[in-house]
């Protein structure tokens, strides 16, 4: 991830409007450190939340704009084989067996506070679409509230993109169940996303918080309690697209 962003952050951000972070010493491996590592600028900002986000409508519109304006960005030659790959940017069928394990791990955990089988028919009614077509394109790949800092109530800068890859789009919009549903609607609309899309990005974000619970179960208490908040959201807005 950090040789990653070394190489490509430099590059993206000419092309991006919202700052994102910029490296100012790439660091090598060493006896003394044998990791790569990186010193970037500081960006103040906050991150997203109920405390710091004014308008969530205008919050959507924006983070949709970034979003959109990222996967305009020319790939500059660069493929998912050059080290960008991820799962999030390929297809759900893949990932079907290791969901369905998790599926049944969350419902061991916490099947009396969470609806897991609609979670699950969630899942394979994106399994049954088309795949998608379009094109790939660059992908931050996580982009959840607390790598969206907020500067006077508005999204001010992205961060963190170790997950950067290129890849499908839909898992990109996985983390809007994280944001409240004005984000949500607002995003749909500044997008205008279709249907199908919009099923395979819930599938991804039911994917991500049905791992997430049973794999930090008891080692980041935090993280599993940010899984659970989103698919109860998932599951909150079921029949709302």
């Amino acid at each position: 991830s950090i040789r990653k962003e070394q190489e490509w952050l430099p590059r993206l951000a000419p092309r991006l409007s919202l700052p994102i972070p910029e490296l100012v010493h790439a660091g090598t491996l060493t006896e003394v450190f044998p990791l790569v590592w990186s010193v970037y600028r500081w960006i103040d900002g906050e991150v997203a939340g109920p405390e710091t986000v004014r308008d969530w409508a205008g919050f959507g519109a924006d983070l949709a704009e970034a979003v959109r304006e990222l996967h305009r960005v020319d790939l500059m030659g660069a493929t998912r084989g050059d080290g960008l790959g991820w799962y999030r940017g390929g297809a759900l069928a893949p990932c079907d067996e290791w969901v369905g394990r998790c599926l049944d791990e969350c419902r061991a955990l916490v099947g009396s506070d969470l609806d897991v089988d609609a979670l699950g028919a969630m899942w394979r009614a994106a399994l049954a679409l088309p795949e998608p077509a379009g094109p790939q394109v660059w992908l931050h790949g996580d982009l959840k509230p607390t790598n969206l800092l907020v500067r006077d109530g508005r999204l001010h800068a992205v961060i963190d993109f170790g997950g950067l890859s290129i890849g499908l789009p839909d898992a990109e919009h996985a983390p809007l169940w994280d944001l409240p549903p004005q984000a949500r609607r607002a995003y749909w609309d500044a997008l205008g996303l279709d249907d199908a899309t919009w099923l395979r990005a819930r599938a991804w974000a039911i994917a991500v918080g049905v791992s997430g619970i049973p794999y930090y179960w008891r080692t980041f208490p935090a993280f599993v309690a940010e899984c659970r908040a989103r698919l109860t959201a998932i599951l909150a807005d079921a029949d709302a697209r």
